[in-house]
């Protein structure tokens, strides 16, 4: 249920909805994110949308983007499998060119999906923004051409989700991480969200998925929603969060560098500005239920921020 569109054009306006990659490379100084994207605008035909976004430590990050008709594209009812003039985004492969960058990946996740949201939750009517994660912890090999340079990318680790809703959520922290210095089997993925209700814009609600040696902890009951807490800035992203078989508690921050800014407009024309990084860094402490508590760090995080403050002095590329 979390793969095929949900996208219908023949009834829905105001609609925005994404199937995105990304992929680190083992010693956190590269990372490739591809992002194909649907918009339907309130008033106005439909769009498709094709992102790319490659990330070099010490080096401006390169982005790409192209637009079409939705018409021009084509998104799978039963499946991952999207297909644009510049991007073909499948749960087995990704391919792409743009003007300066191309790539051909073979993808493969042979673990569960990851949930931020309780099941029943993706059927009702709130949260209006969706997030799944069909392939959270999966392996890329192929290459990619970036600026000139060529990329060869062997096992590289990754994650491929799904958002769908109305709208972009008003303001928003989003991170994964499945590379680690430390030599840990972990995939962390978690997301803190103001979402604005008529006139009312709500306390921040955060959800925290973790998968530690296979077994999954989702700390996103709704009793456990209102109580964990988080913080965001244009950079950093803290949060601790508490289940029934785990407590965690962390930081996920960026350099102004090591991010892109990107305009993410929704169907009433206004505009989400994301600050985007994927060589963001994490420390994360976690303490199981029985077990002895460990602390993670990573160079090769997800991270992204999202806001309505144009104020935010982050490079916007696309």
């Amino acid at each position: 249920m979390f793969d095929a569109v949900r996208f219908d054009p023949s009834k829905r306006r105001g609609h925005v909805e994404s199937y995105f990659l990304k992929i680190n490379d083992p010693r956190g100084e590269r990372a490739l994110w591809v992002k194909a994207t649907i918009l339907a605008r309130l008033f106005g035909a439909p769009v498709a949308e094709s992102w790319v976004i490659a990330f070099e430590r010490g080096k401006p990050p390169f982005a790409r983007k192209s637009t079409v008709a939705f018409g021009e594209a084509r998104f799978s009812r039963t499946a991952i499998d999207a297909e644009l003039p510049t991007l073909a985004l499948s749960s087995s492969r990704a391919r792409g060119e743009h003007d300066g960058i191309a790539f051909d990946l073979a993808l493969e996740d042979r673990s569960p999906e990851l949930l931020l949201y309780p099941r029943r939750m993706y059927e009702t009517p709130f949260p209006t923004t969706k997030l799944a994660s069909p392939m959270p912890n999966l392996v890329a090999r192929g290459e990619a051409r970036v600026a000139g340079s060529a990329w060869k990318i062997d096992g590289w680790r990754g994650m491929l989700g799904h958002n769908w809703g109305p709208r972009h959520t008003f303001a928003y922290a989003w991170a994964h991480c499945n590379v680690w210095e430390e030599d840990v089997d972990l995939v962390f993925e978690g997301a803190s969200g103001r979402v604005r209700v008529g006139p009312a814009l709500l306390p921040l609600r955060t959800t925290v998925v973790v998968r530690s040696n296979g077994e999954t902890h989702a700390l996103n009951h709704v009793s456990e929603i209102l109580r964990n807490e988080a913080s965001m800035t244009f950079r950093r992203w803290r949060f601790s969060a508490s289940g029934p078989t785990l407590s965690v508690r962390g930081e996920i921050f960026a350099e102004t560098e090591d991010m892109a800014g990107l305009h993410y407009e929704n169907p009433d024309g206004q505009m989400t500005y994301c600050l985007n990084s994927k060589l963001a860094s994490a420390r994360i402490s976690l303490a199981p239920r029985g077990g002895l508590p460990f602390t993670v760090s990573s160079r090769a995080a997800a991270l992204e921020i999202g806001t309505r403050d144009s104020s935010h002095g982050v490079r916007m590329l696309a």
